[in-house]
């Protein structure tokens, strides 16, 4: 009768522990799904230069990002051409 009771035992617990992930789980669904929703809807309401002044900020890190690829691409092309890594991140080359 004990292993029948420890069987159970276990069961219940594996259970439990399922309903209680899937519940976690299926909550921040619902909660990431109100956040998208609210999201939305401030973007609709948003007036015009709220609208620019978003575009900016996002145009102005699209902007920092290129800046900083063109630079690892052109320290890359140095390096290639025979500097090391020193010299192409300074700009000077190898003799």
């Amino acid at each position: 009768m004990s292993q029948h009771q420890k069987i159970r035992r276990i069961v219940m617990t594996g259970a439990v522990a399922a309903i209680t992930a899937t519940g976690a789980w299926y909550g921040a669904g619902i909660k990431t799904q109100q956040e998208i929703k609210k999201e939305i809807k401030a973007r609709r309401e948003a007036t015009p230069a709220a609208r620019i002044s978003a575009l900016q900020e996002s145009r102005g890190a699209l902007i920092a990002r290129r800046i900083g690829l063109e630079r690892k691409i052109a320290e890359l092309e140095a390096r290639q051409g025979g500097m090391s890594r020193a010299e192409a991140a300074v700009g000077k080359e190898r003799r």
